[in-house]
């Protein structure tokens, strides 16, 4: 246990000096229980009291089991960016130690927490920003939306990351120069969907495309799955002419993806027609990966949040609650991911909280 001792080391104890309860062996009983597919303090104790055997094979628990009040207090009271911060330096040690590499393309996109509303308030429930890397598929770090705006949320989990030699991909809504130059500065490359949000440049770029010019072009043909069939088309410029004219940061290339769906046994429908900005100029086969790759974030850590850990059910809503919770959440996620067994994460759960042994593995990880 001495590797996460040290880095939990540093994190504040928001309770009295005289509390019973080890603040690490909290910690880890929320984060073992998350493991198994727990979603509450009241599940934490449960867990705990059956567990007690195998958690004092590797946790003090000097004072027995912790109630589920102690366990709800101390998450409502943590610090969330200490709490966050504590973990990031966990899941980078973690990743050296298993030889992951968290370069490449980073998708940053939003999530709502839906459960986590106060009473009467469950249209505005808590908004996190996610950044996910994508080739890891392991999440790097999680912030809240100041007041759901998810603009500066993203701006300020940018700040926490070392991003050198990465390619940051999202959506339009971060299409803006405060976004580009907060990559630039991390030292990373971005990708950004551009839609009539930027409407100048909007028009500039589909202007640029009619015109004749030297681009590079790729195309992909996705085999047929669910019934469906999808074609994508890409065509690349160099361009940073644009990006001087819009004041745009870095700008060096802009992009377009037409795609077209066909459905089994019908004709195919109208392309979609899709524009990208770059800070790096890249061949077309090489984005059409980049750009497919960024709805893994959605499809491997959102979609994974809600099905298999219950997130947007979770009703964890008061003081640091939510926000602690997801960081739980999104680390249990990497540590799962990350063992080598060759089944889904949905049976990944399920068989951690039946076999003590695989549990015990997943947790040797942060000892």
């Amino acid at each position: 246990m001495r590797k996460i001792r040290n880095i939990f080391s540093t994190l504040p104890d928001p309770r009295a000096p005289n509390a019973l309860h080890d603040l690490l062996d909290i910690i880890i009983i929320a984060l073992a229980t998350i493991l198994c597919g727990g979603q509450s303090a009241t599940d934490m104790e449960v867990f705990a009291s059956s567990k007690g055997k195998l958690l004092r094979q590797f946790l003090r628990l000097e004072h027995g089991v912790p109630s589920h009040d102690t366990f709800s207090r101390v998450l409502n009271a943590l610090d969330p960016a200490a709490f966050e911060q504590a973990f990031r330096c966990f899941m980078a040690a973690f990743a050296e130690a298993n030889g992951i590499k968290l370069t490449g393309v980073v998708a940053v996109d939003g999530k709502a927490v839906r459960g986590a509303y106060e009473r009467g308030r469950s249209a505005t429930p808590l908004h996190m920003v996610n950044v996910f890397a994508t080739e890891a598929r392991m999440a790097l770090a999680s912030c809240k939306a100041p007041g759901r705006n998810e603009a500066q949320g993203a701006l300020d989990v940018l700040q926490m990351l070392s991003l050198e030699g990465c390619i940051v991909t999202a959506d339009a809504l971060h299409c803006n120069r405060p976004f580009a130059n907060k990559v630039l500065a991390r030292g990373a490359n971005y990708v950004l969907a551009l839609k009539e949000n930027q409407s100048k440049l909007f028009a500039d770029v589909e202007r640029c495309f009619t015109r004749s010019g030297k681009r590079n072009v790729a195309q992909s043909l996705e085999p047929s799955t669910h019934d469906r069939s999808e074609s994508r088309r890409a065509t690349i410029m160099r361009n940073s002419s644009l990006g001087v004219a819009n004041r745009f940061p870095g700008m060096a290339a802009i992009a377009r993806v037409t795609s077209r769906r066909r459905l089994h046994g019908k004709p195919a429908g109208k392309p979609a027609v899709r524009y990208y900005v770059l800070s790096k100029y890249m061949p077309a086969r090489r984005f059409l990966q980049v750009v497919r790759s960024h709805w893994s974030i959605e499809n491997q850590l959102h979609w994974v949040l809600d099905v298999v850990f219950g997130e947007d059910a979770c009703r964890t809503r008061k003081d640091n609650g939510p926000e602690n919770f997801a960081t739980l959440r999104r680390n249990a996620v990497n540590l799962i991911r990350a063992h080598p067994a060759r089944i889904s994460m949905r049976q990944k759960v399920k068989r951690a909280g039946w076999d003590d042994a695989f549990l015990l593995e997943l947790i040797s990880h942060m000892r």
